[in-house]
């Protein structure tokens, strides 16, 4: 089966929109969907995206998204991956007004075989523009995960203020994880961060559970909730925030 997609976006000066996109999947067929969205956002507009992907083992997904911001605009994206096959999301935003913002977060919870793919490119071409970047995953069995993102921050992107975060947790030695956080400046009156850690869950946090009376397969699970909330909460819309705190608790239930 071949699902494709494509989506324009174009939002005019202070104008506003929310957009969800879910992608969800009930059989084991073959599948292959693909999706190219753009986005245009004028003077002053703000668009809030989410996008929430449940399919199958035998989905494969490939993503992209083009982003491009005039001045004091706003891009919200969050990206969340549950239940896959192979998943490789592209996304470029290039902010080219004065005081543009964007906001990019993601999810991605793996096992068995299952692959998620990262790769993010933020452009600053003018000054006063802020960008931040936060990507999470939690790979299990012998599930892979790709984070490759990259700052790019012009000559002319003075006074630009950028971080980009990558954290991940391994819960298996046969997880693997690549992680590729990358900065590139041209400006010399910024702030900027990135980097990227790679770990497994704490042995004390564990252990402090464990001597509050709570099994060790619920305490695993309260510590992997807890390295998502921050994910979770910059949901905006309080019901689908809600909604995603039930299926990634179902998620790590195996439910």
């Amino acid at each position: 089966m071949l699902s494709n997609r494509r989506l324009l976006v174009i939002l005019e000066e202070n104008s506003s929109a929310s957009l969800l996109i879910c992608d969800h999947s009930s059989m084991e067929k073959q599948t292959l969907s693909t999706q190219v969205m753009e986005v245009f956002l004028g003077r002053g507009a703000q668009f809030n995206l989410y996008e929430l992907e449940e399919t199958s083992h035998s989905n494969t997904r490939l993503g992209h998204l083009y982003v491009r911001q005039q001045a004091d605009s706003s891009f919200n994206h969050s990206n969340i991956t549950l239940t896959n096959g192979f998943t490789r999301n592209y996304i470029n935003v290039s902010l080219e007004g004065h005081g543009a913002e964007t906001n990019i977060c993601g999810l991605a919870i793996g096992d068995k075989e299952q692959h998620i793919d990262n790769h993010t490119l933020v452009d600053h071409k003018t000054g006063n523009c802020n960008s931040n970047e936060l990507y999470k995953y939690i790979l299990d069995e012998h599930s892979t995960g790709v984070f490759a993102g990259k700052m790019l921050i012009r000559p002319d992107a003075q006074h630009t203020n950028s971080q980009q975060t990558n954290r991940n947790l391994c819960l298996t030695n046969d997880a693997h994880m690549y992680a590729q956080p990358q900065l590139e400046i041209y400006a010399d009156d910024v702030k900027c961060s990135h980097g990227a850690t790679v770990g497994q869950i704490e042995d004390e946090a564990l252990f402090y559970l464990r001597t509050r009376g709570i099994s060790e397969k619920e305490a695993r699970m309260l510590l992997l909730l807890a390295f998502t909330n921050d994910i979770v909460e910059k949901i905006d819309i309080e019901a689908l925030r809600n909604r995603i705190k039930v299926l990634i608790e179902k998620r790590f239930r195996r439910e």
